[in-house]
């Protein structure tokens, strides 16, 4: 028996320090009493303290809808900022439940890195931001020109790919942190930015003293599909987040807003019964209560308001929908059925 003692202190020393393991997450925010949602550091329109330090943006009304779905309560999240180089190890280690950090989806990060995404929450693309004065057109005008690029994101090689397939002397001045490359771009270090053309609409609006002195150049250089991520292991706490997404973009879908969820749960209609819990007990298969979607559609609203209010025309970046636009209206934004 003795020779089995240290391989049995061993194996048990090993399965302490283990991660946490299938279906733990949802559990353990409910335990917990709060979610705790990895954003970014500072992004208006995504994710940034507003002036009265609370934080806003489309990234976090995901996180705030999730908190309405488990708790009843849009207010019970904590938000961790992180960097692009913080991101995906911050979720993969359990410091943050949720991931809803204007992150790419792409097949590496899906199936190589332990995460799985749950919904495209903005469709996006690469784009560059230039000064005006520096007269440029087009993407491929910028030949022979510094590029300042965050590093530790697709967008690094995507600028590689496009300068390598379209024959340009693209010259990348790579700075770690995004403030920092915003900074450097601002100052005159380099002749051009790129990054998500979402980013460079918020800096453009955000960060700029005069954003008529800079132009975003047509040309998007890539796909970016925007995403919500969570661990994989944890089906359930998977399905929440990915059907609390749906909810936002069913109810815009259905004409649900934060303004007349009430009337419309007196509705006939079954769609909207299932959908605002008043038949159907879809909250059941999920672990939370049936009412799990009109309480984020009352509290943070469809995915329309949510997108007008932090990107759209009633915020300062002044984003056309584009793509972001509903399924029925030309664009990709299609939820799943609630039934």
């Amino acid at each position: 028996m003795k020779r089995f003692f240290p391989w049995i202190v061993g194996l048990f020393l090993l399965v302490i320090n283990l991660p946490a393991q299938a279906g733990t997450t949802f559990e353990s925010v409910k335990a917990r009493g709060v979610l705790v949602c990895g954003v970014h550091t500072g992004l208006g329109g995504f994710g940034a303290p507003d002036a009265k330090g609370e934080w806003a943006g489309l990234d976090v009304d995901v996180c705030r809808a999730v908190a309405s779905a488990v708790f009843g309560d849009a207010k019970k999240v904590r938000f961790v900022p992180l960097s692009a180089q913080q991101r995906l190890t911050a979720l993969q280690s359990g410091e943050v439940d949720l991931l809803s950090r204007n992150t790419t989806w792409t097949m590496t990060r899906d199936a190589g890195s332990g995460l799985l995404f749950s919904a495209v929450n903005f469709y996006d693309g690469q784009g560059f931001l230039v000064a005006r004065k520096l007269g440029v057109k087009n993407a491929k005008d910028l030949n022979g020109a510094t590029i300042c690029v965050q590093t530790g994101t697709t967008t690094e090689l995507n600028l590689a790919d496009f300068a390598r397939a379209n024959r340009l002397d693209l010259k990348p001045v790579t700075i770690e942190s995004f403030e920092e490359s915003v900074g450097a771009f601002m100052s005159g270090r380099c002749d051009a930015l790129t990054s998500d053309g979402s980013q460079l609409a918020a800096i453009r609006a955000n960060q700029a003293a005069n954003p008529d002195d800079y132009v975003i150049l047509p040309e998007r250089i890539s796909k970016e599909p925007l995403a919500t991520a969570v661990r994989q292991g944890d089906d359930q706490w998977f399905n929440l987040v990915k059907w609390t997404f749906f909810a936002m973009v069913e109810a815009e879908e259905r004409g649900v807003t934060s303004a007349n969820v009430d009337e419309m749960a007196k509705s006939a209609d079954p769609n909207l019964q299932r959908l605002l819990g008043v038949s159907g007990g879809l909250g059941k298969s999920l672990g939370v209560d049936d009412k799990w979607a009109y309480n984020l559609i009352k509290q943070v609203g469809n995915y329309g308001e949510s997108y007008e209010r932090n990107v759209g025309k009633k915020s300062k970046l002044q984003l056309d929908r584009g793509l972001n636009e509903l399924w029925s209206k030309g664009g990709l934004m299609y939820a799943m059925p609630l039934r």
